[in-house]
């Protein structure tokens, strides 16, 4: 059965604690990193565990995720998003890669800021993979042999300046600025049986109650394993990395399709940029004060990654 863990800080020190439905226990180990916590065994942290309950009103949850990491992400990886996007013929060649910088991470609860000169600023739930070892070289990762790899799972929410993103051409800068990146609350440390279960997970993002993003992984276009040997044709692989696996369809974003974008592509820059801001600002992109929620869990909730809470605060 899968451990859920929480990274907290409790007066001025960071501990690590097992959720356990909704009682928290802390672990007696020692982890400064999300890297360090795999060291442990399932069966050591569950001897760590404290007697006792924690009062969890005097501690401030942090994201379980702990810096430096690198972020690597996934896009257009639904096949809903990708047709929504006009991206899907079928199943694509090769994955749509891009990063994120970790100064971007933020903790699950608390409130994300729009910079001054965003304006269409957009949301993904996207399911976090955590790395649970170092890997060098390129690595083959058939079907069923996922835990070699990768240790836990986390909520992320891979937040978005599309105006940035797509007037300057810039993924990375339009994914990385400070807080774009909240991740957990829980670390969900898998056991063998559990990763059966990450092709049937529900996702579900909110804004101010209202469901914008619904999904199951099993609309993922590229699988984990096949997602983590391409990283690994790329990057070596460092435990506590986490891999971002694409978000379903519902985001703000809005790219033209069909003869609208045969009509754009016929246009000066100038006119087709004017053409595709007049598109954006009828869609729903985040303002001050709406209320995000997000939360992913498997149908029988044997694997339960907690719900994230965010207001918007813009600059």
């Amino acid at each position: 059965m899968a451990l859920h863990l929480m990274r907290l800080d409790d007066s001025d020190r960071t501990i690590w604690a097992i959720l356990d439905k909704s009682t928290l226990f802390r672990l007696n180990i020692d982890a400064e990193s999300t890297a360090d916590v795999f060291t442990y065994t399932p069966d050591e942290l569950r001897r760590r565990q404290s007697a006792s309950p924690m009062d969890p009103d005097t501690c401030t949850i942090l994201s379980p995720i702990t810096t430096p990491c690198r972020i690597l992400c996934q896009g257009a990886n639904y096949a809903a998003h990708a047709r929504e996007a006009g991206l899907y013929q079928g199943k694509p060649a090769f994955n749509l890669f891009f990063t994120k910088a970790d100064s971007s991470i933020a903790p699950p609860y608390g409130h994300i800021t729009r910079p001054a000169h965003v304006h269409f600023l957009d949301y993904e739930i996207e399911l976090a993979l955590v790395v649970r070892k170092n890997c060098t070289g390129k690595q083959s990762v058939p079907k069923g042999q996922l835990q070699q790899f990768i240790g836990a799972i986390c909520i992320a929410n891979d937040v978005s300046a599309r105006d940035v993103q797509f007037q300057q051409g810039q993924y990375h800068k339009a994914k990385s600025y400070r807080g774009f990146c909240p991740l957990g609350p829980v670390l969900c440390l898998l056991e063998q049986e559990d990763y059966a279960r990450l092709e049937q997970l529900d996702l579900e993002l909110k804004v101010n109650g209202l469901t914008r993003q619904k999904a199951s992984t099993a609309d993922l276009i590229f699988k984990p394993e096949e997602t983590v040997e391409e990283w690994s044709e790329l990057y070596d692989l460092r435990a506590g990395d986490i891999l971002l696996t694409g978000t379903p369809s519902g985001c703000a974003l809005k790219v033209p399709q069909g003869m609208a974008v045969r009509l754009l592509q016929a246009l000066a820059p100038k006119w087709a940029w004017k053409r595709f801001l007049a598109i954006q600002y009828r869609r729903p992109y985040l303002q001050a004060g709406d209320q995000i929620e997000a939360h992913i869990r498997s149908s029988d909730g044997s694997l339960n990654l907690g719900t994230q809470r965010h207001s918007i605060v813009c600059l």
